[in-house]
């Protein structure tokens, strides 16, 4: 087994034991686990909201487009 399929069980382990430890906060304490859920979310929202309008804000315009000049290529004037 290589050490990104050890990595992968660890995380498989990790997130049936959080749920199960979830599942059981919230059938004993379930109005203080929603309400620290609801806070979590939301917060987290906002803080990603927060992080995309401090980047907008700090980051500079970009440079403007300057139109490309073409040369018309001249004809060759008709010889007679």
């Amino acid at each position: 087994m290589n050490k990104d399929q050890g990595i992968g069980i660890l995380l498989l382990i990790a997130s049936v034991i959080g749920l199960l430890l979830y599942a059981w906060l919230l059938s004993s304490y379930a109005v203080v686990v929603m309400q620290i859920t609801a806070f979590v979310a939301v917060a987290t929202m906002l803080l990603i909201l927060a992080w995309i309008g401090w980047t907008m804000a700090t980051t500079p315009p970009p440079a403007p487009l300057e139109p490309e000049q073409t040369r018309i290529p001249s004809r060759p004037e008709a010889k007679q």
